[in-house]
């Protein structure tokens, strides 16, 4: 069974760094791709996207915030530990090529996933810009690792206690206006990303998307991750995750992602009375 070597929190009081020891999954793995851990027998799939692949070590990172069931009781989960299954590399990795300048758009949690990507894209011979955005300072990730990887680094705070105050997308326009762009990528909340599409379609601009739609197999065979790409149904494990941002149905997908809330808010409350476990706030 694939075995933690090193767990660290990254961002109190629930986001968890976590190297894993995956020699044949590192060694296929591409930026953009994601996997489906299992913890233990009992337990629900879940994907995650690989925030990290390290093929001469054997090792893969996955960035983990603990919001439900699965995530808080991986959350428990320290160095030396085993996780029952990690199936992957699954989804088709992000396109990596020369575009010129591209800018990077990263929600909150979703900048983790974008490291590898930035730095593929930077050793391609792109000029890569990072944009990161979270409601306030204690809340971003990655920011040393972005800094390293990238050409430059905006950050965008809700309460402006670091960086610009304001959204994403406000930042991404004056960039947009004052330099330009080749290529645009966004990984992060949905409706994030819708708005970022938005701001993009109107300077002509590719645009990618990493869709975080419902997913159980990642394999195709259920059909539950479908989302609708120009009109045209698509499965985000298999066909992506990555998509063009503009001929997303974003309704249908955010709408999509509130079908098992209630079931999800059920699960969590069971789990945590059985373990007689408290989240501190």
């Amino acid at each position: 069974m694939p075995k933690i070597l090193e767990k660290r929190l990254i961002r109190h009081p629930d986001v968890f760094y976590y190297r894993i020891d995956a020699p044949l999954i590192s060694r296929k793995a591409k930026p953009g791709q994601f996997v489906i851990i299992r913890l233990h027998e009992k337990g629900e799939r879940i994907p995650l996207s690989l925030a990290d692949i390290n093929p001469d070590k054997g090792t893969i990172s996955l960035i983990v915030m603990a919001v439900g069931k699965t995530t808080t009781e991986m959350s428990t989960f320290n160095a030396n530990d085993e996780i029952l299954d990690i199936c992957g590399p699954l989804g088709q990795p992000t396109h990596i090529e020369k575009y010129g300048r591209v800018i990077l758009v990263g929600g909150g949690f979703g900048v983790a996933p974008l490291y590898p990507i930035a730095r593929s894209l930077k050793e391609a011979g792109n000029e890569v810009v990072v944009i990161m955005g979270a409601r306030s300072k204690d809340l971003l990730i990655y920011e040393n690792e972005m800094q390293q990887a990238c050409d430059k680094v905006l950050i965008t705070t809700d309460d402006g206690s670091k960086g610009t105050k304001g959204v994403v997308t406000t930042a991404l326009k004056q960039e947009l206006e004052q330099n330009g762009a080749n290529m645009i990528m966004a990984v992060g909340p949905a409706i994030m990303m819708k708005y970022v599409s938005e701001t993009t379609k109107s300077f002509g601009i590719k645009t990618f998307v990493s869709l975080n739609s419902i997913m159980i197999d990642g394999t195709g065979m259920c059909g539950g991750c479908r989302v609708s790409v120009g009109g045209k149904t698509r499965f985000a494990c298999t066909d992506g995750p990555d998509f063009d941002g503009h001929l997303v149905d974003w309704d249908i997908l955010i709408n999509r992602q509130k079908t098992y809330l209630n079931e999800e808010r059920e699960s969590f409350e069971a789990w945590k009375k059985r373990h007689a476990f408290v989240i501190c706030e």
